[in-house]
């Protein structure tokens, strides 16, 4: 478990950033704009007064994650927000939604190792053509920078704790492939360009906003999202696989720093973007139950879980352990995160509670 004292006492990084950036204001792009994560990493910006471009085609994101934003953030900071329906598989889309951006945050793709190895062909179509076609915009429109989303699981079958960036395993999945190649990509164009790019390899990213429903869910807001309803939870394997959960502010935080760094050192790199710890599912499951039962009390509820998750069969393609090194990401950039599992767990079952069941 996270130490409360620890990140308690630098909750207000998150928030002098914001004040840095808002004191210099840009034009961001922000692809996959209608996702969880895209959607937050929106109303961060547009909270701190820039303006914001965003991408979405709505494969896997959701219409009323933009009324969201809308509903957090002033009128005037909504007018700042300019929003496209459209792909990045088609490149002429690309090439006009990159014209005068600063700074782009490349969520767009489909996530998911299962929905990978089920259908690679269309997780290639976005995770690599689509990749492509907004790297090579971004660089013939002049961005000043490319930020992007890559994964943990590119490490694959390493069996090194904690994951040092430089040392990779043998890929598991197709979706692995994919996110392994954007990196190949980023890293060529800086070499052979000049062109900005930095990449943040994600550690089970969780947070406000992400999707509960569907085959693909993470486990997080599916399990919550079942203990909500008083349905069955099923842990794949025998539940000593473990992760580093890393709750959305670290997210966030992580890509405004990689979006407004001045250490050329950065550029070209990839960068872990995690808390630097693990749990186990065994542990990721009691420590729900126990916020979920807490946040009950707090609200004088009488419902109350008791139940034991299911376990079924490991699934394909995941890796057995998962724990980042963020040393290189606190060096080159003052990435330092501010909230760990409880810290996140508490946010965020407060806002399935009040939010689970109103939006589909």
């Amino acid at each position: 478990m996270g130490n409360n004292s620890k990140f308690k006492i630098q909750n207000s990084k998150l928030d002098e950033l914001g004040e840095a950036i808002a004191a210099n204001p840009r034009t961001w792009l922000i692809t996959g704009v209608a996702g969880f994560i895209g959607s937050n990493l929106a109303e961060f910006l547009l909270k701190h007064d820039q303006k914001v471009k965003g991408l979405d085609n709505f494969s896997t994101g959701y219409r009323h994650n933009l009324n969201d934003i809308k509903a957090n953030v002033t009128p005037e900071q909504w007018e700042n927000f300019d929003f496209t329906e459209g792909d990045i598989k088609d490149y002429e889309t690309c090439e006009v939604i990159t014209k005068d951006v600063d700074i782009i945050l490349h969520q767009a793709a489909l996530g998911s190792v299962p929905r990978s190895i089920d259908d690679p062909v269309t997780s290639n179509l976005s995770n690599v053509t689509g990749f492509l076609n907004m790297l090579t915009a971004a660089k013939n429109n002049d961005v000043k920078r490319f930020v992007y989303a890559s994964s943990s699981s590119v490490y694959g079958d390493s069996k090194e704790l904690p994951k040092v960036e430089e040392r990779t395993g043998n890929l598991l999945s197709p979706y692995a492939v994919t996110k392994y190649t954007n990196e190949l990509y980023a890293g060529v164009f800086h070499k052979v360009y000049g062109f900005e790019s930095i990449g943040l390899r994600y550690f089970n990213v969780f947070g406000k906003r992400q999707d509960p429903n569907g085959a693909y869910a993470a486990v997080i807001p599916k399990w919550l999202g079942a203990l909500l309803k008083e349905e069955d939870v099923y842990i794949n394997g025998d539940g000593e696989t473990s992760r580093d959960f890393t709750y959305i502010a670290n997210v966030i935080q992580s890509n405004i720093l990689a979006g407004t760094t001045t250490n050329k050192e950065a550029f070209g790199e990839v960068f872990n973007a995690g808390i630097g710890g693990r749990l186990t599912l065994n542990e990721l499951y009691a420590a729900i139950v126990k916020h979920l039962n807490n946040q009950f009390k707090i609200q004088n509820s009488k419902f109350k879980i008791d139940k034991s998750p299911i376990y079924r069969d490991f699934r394909p393609g995941d890796i057995r352990h998962s724990n980042a090194n963020i040393d290189k990401l606190k060096k080159m950039t003052g990435y330092e995160p501010t909230h760990g599992i409880d810290e996140g767990l508490e946010e965020s079952i407060k806002w399935y509670i009040e939010n689970l069941g109103e939006k589909k």
